[in-house]
């Protein structure tokens, strides 16, 4: 790992642009990790679940668990200072949480094991927000996970920051712009 490394990640509920920012992130030369849910999710329609998370949440979680986990590892290994990833470990149990399914301590555990340098919150925005085959949450219900999610970063004392709605290339410089006043 780089002495100074940062472990960037892109937190919010369903539909918020992340995964257009990082995409974005990507083609600045950044290294970025891609959400690990939806080929998660994929693997498991192939085998004829539609939707392994509402058919076995523990399952699921685990999967991304391990996956999650395995990307924080390989962010260890790799020669880059900036590293952003589109959802973190405490993602995890903020789903569990928000859909009240009990689950082991290991999910908290590894949250406060492998620990991240800045997280950047999307906030809902019902403009850009759309249904796929891998996003299933309506609005509101994206809404309402948000609230899940900011309250686990906030309970393991991250400090979060809020990107503003805009264009894809204006979100994507207040991340960077922010960067360059934390460095």
């Amino acid at each position: 790992m780089q002495k100074n490394q940062q472990k960037i990640v892109l937190i919010g509920g369903p539909g918020t642009g992340k995964s257009t920012v990082l995409n974005k992130l990507r083609e600045k030369d950044f290294f970025c990790f891609d959400e690990v849910s939806r080929e998660v999710i994929l693997k498991a329609q192939k085998k004829g679940i539609e939707q392994l998370f509402l058919a076995e949440p523990l399952l699921f979680s685990e999967m991304l668990l391990e996956g999650r986990e395995e990307q924080y590892l390989l962010a260890e290994n790799r020669k880059e200072n900036i590293i952003f990833l589109d959802r973190g470990i405490p993602d995890i149990h903020a789903y569990l949480n928000y859909f009240k399914t009990t689950y082991p301590a290991l999910f908290l555990e590894k949250s406060k094991q492998y620990k991240y340098d800045l997280i950047f919150h999307f906030s809902p925005w019902e403009e850009i927000h759309t249904k796929d085959n891998e996003r299933y949450e309506t609005f509101e219900e994206s809404k309402k996970i948000d609230k899940f999610l900011t309250k686990a970063y906030a309970d393991l004392d991250y400090k979060i920051i809020n990107v503003p709605f805009g264009t894809v290339s204006e979100r994507t410089n207040f991340i960077l712009h922010s960067l360059s006043c934390d460095l």
